[in-house]
Parts: C-alpha cells; sequence; structure tokens
C-alpha cells in the first residue's frame, strides 16, 4: 500500500509585496505538471500569490482571477500555465465540461484557487498552500507538498 508522504513549511509575511515575493521564490522550483492548490477565505491573498507564481514563471501579460472564465491560459518561461478559480462551481461536472482533468497534471503549471470544489479530481502528487491572515497586512503561508 502506497501512503502518501508530505513535507510542511510555515512562512510569515507583513505585506501584499513579501507575500507576492514569497510566491515568486517558490516558483522557481517548479516543474512541468506541477498543480499547486491555493486555500484560505475570501481576500485572504489568493490571487496575489498566484500572481507572483505567474510572474516568477515568466508571464508578461497581466494576471487577475478568472471568477467568471472559470480558467485563464497564460504563456510562460517554460510552457503553459492554467489559473483556475473554483469559487462559483456548484456542481463537479462543470469541470469535466471545460477539460479540468486535461490541465491538471498535463505539460503545464496549474495554479488552481478554490479546489475544495473539485477534491475528488486533485492529482495525489501537489502542493497545497494554505493562506491565513495573520494581524492587519501578516499572512501565515503554510506550504505542504504532498507527495507518494
Amino acid at each position: 500500500m502506497n501512503l502518501t508522504e508530505e513535507q510542511i513549511k510555515v512562512y510569515m509575511t507583513g505585506s501584499e509585496t513579501e507575500t507576492r515575493q514569497l510566491a515568486e521564490t517558490l516558483a522557481k522550483q517548479f516543474v512541468p505538471g506541477q498543480v499547486v492548490c491555493l486555500r484560505g477565505d475570501l481576500g485572504v491573498g489568493k490571487t496575489v500569490f498566484a500572481k507572483g507564481l505567474c510572474s516568477a514563471l515568466g508571464v508578461v501579460e497581466h494576471v487577475s482571477s478568472p471568477t467568471f472564465t472559470l480558467v485563464n491560459e497564460y504563456e510562460g518561461i517554460n510552457g503553459t500555465i492554467y489559473h483556475f478559480d473554483l469559487y462559483r462551481i456548484e456542481d463537479p461536472d462543470e469541470l469535466y465540461e471545460v477539460g479540468f482533468e486535461d490541465f491538471v497534471g498535463g505539460g503545464g503549471v496549474a495554479i488552481i484557487e478554490w479546489p475544495e470544489r473539485a477534491e475528488d479530481m486533485l492529482p495525489r502528487k501537489r502542493l497545497e498552500i494554505l493562506l491565513e491572515r495573520h494581524g492587519e497586512n501578516g499572512r501565515r503561508i503554510t506550504v505542504k507538498e504532498l507527495f507518494e
């Protein structure tokens, strides 16, 4: 029986700029097929974090949350980045309609906001990032790498 193993690191940031810089640092270690799940309450900074990831991956165009379009595609230095926002998903079947399983774990990098809406469709190997408020402008960011 294979059990999923995990590695956990916790970071503290004091501003939006520091949060974005942390994301940029983490993204430099990404490989093709990387899946990143961003978890946290509304307004905690998931999209800010996604912008930092995309910046480090070479995206030069404006990065915004795909709340209404479900997915935005960006071209980076080493391939395509798929940025999902699943907040409005009510039925997992909606994800099949857009080909979610083809994007996630494929050759590009998948960044997923609100991944709990697709829990059963996520690969076992992924990076889980939980953003939580810490004080007025700070964030506690827990990074959990899941691997087999």
